[in-house]
């Protein structure tokens, strides 16, 4: 079936594609990970690497069992897409779990990270921050004020927030609160919680998509069975002890 062929080329691609959405994730968290405890967060991405490497075997058995036009290898493939199908509607509702979540962790977790900041020997924890508030542009966790609560801002005593908070466009800031024209005015949360939330729907997306093409290659598999059963020459042969 020339339908199912081009089905298990799309079920190579798409395979593809989840590897690369959850490799995405993974990385993209990982420069994020101080913002949140929750470990579990990144369950919906491990799900969906895995449903990618599954879709590459899926989609070698679907080609053999085309190749051959084994009703019972046929039969096999769409019972795999059907489970992979349920598997990639639960990455969808944790997706959306996690995703509410997000705010709550973020919430919970900015403040100690900010009071853990050391600017003149920066652990992991302060490499963190200075790179959210330079990629997300923002600086403290609602506004650049935030800043003199901190440990840090306490013992350096100089007035002013980390060179991380100062708007990319400017080559001679130096941080000082005198200036705060020079430094970014929203706050890094609200940012940053956007930001996972974005990933978390990439995920979603990326689910949502594959359950759909899924879905049509099921459809094709059982079309092409349905074919073949009604075949004469098909029944004879099966009849006749022949296997298909």
């Amino acid at each position: 079936s020339k339908e199912l062929t081009l089905f298990l080329w799309l079920l190579q691609a798409a395979a593809g594609i989840l590897c690369y959405v959850g490799a995405y994730v993974f990385i993209t968290y990982d420069d994020y990970d101080h913002f949140f405890e929750d470990v579990y967060t990144l369950i919906p991405a491990v799900i969906i690497i895995a449903v990618g490497t599954l879709l590459f075997i899926i989609g070698l058995i679907g080609c053999c069992a085309t190749i051959r036009e084994s009703r019972c290898g046929l039969a096999t493939f769409v019972i795999i897409l059907l489970l992979v199908f349920i598997t990639e509607v639960v990455v969808v509702v944790l997706g959306y779990i996690y995703r509410a979540k997000v705010e709550d962790e973020v919430d919970h977790s900015i403040r100690k990270v900010y009071n853990g900041y050391n600017g003149t020997n920066p652990d992991a924890a302060s490499r963190a921050i200075d790179y959210v508030q330079r990629q997300l542009r923002c600086c403290g966790i609602h506004n650049y004020s935030d800043w003199e609560n901190t440990v840090w801002f306490k013992q350096t005593k100089n007035n002013s927030v980390p060179l991380s908070c100062c708007k990319a466009a400017l080559s001679n800031c130096t941080g000082s609160l005198t200036r705060p024209m020079d430094l970014y005015s929203e706050g890094c949360e609200a940012l940053v919680v956007k930001k996972l939330q974005e990933i978390m729907m990439y995920v979603i997306w990326a689910a949502l998509a594959f359950a759909a093409i899924q879905l049509l290659g099921m459809l094709c598999a059982c079309i092409v069975l349905c074919r073949r059963s009604r075949d004469p020459a098909y029944e004879l042969l099966i009849a006749g002890g022949t296997y298909a």
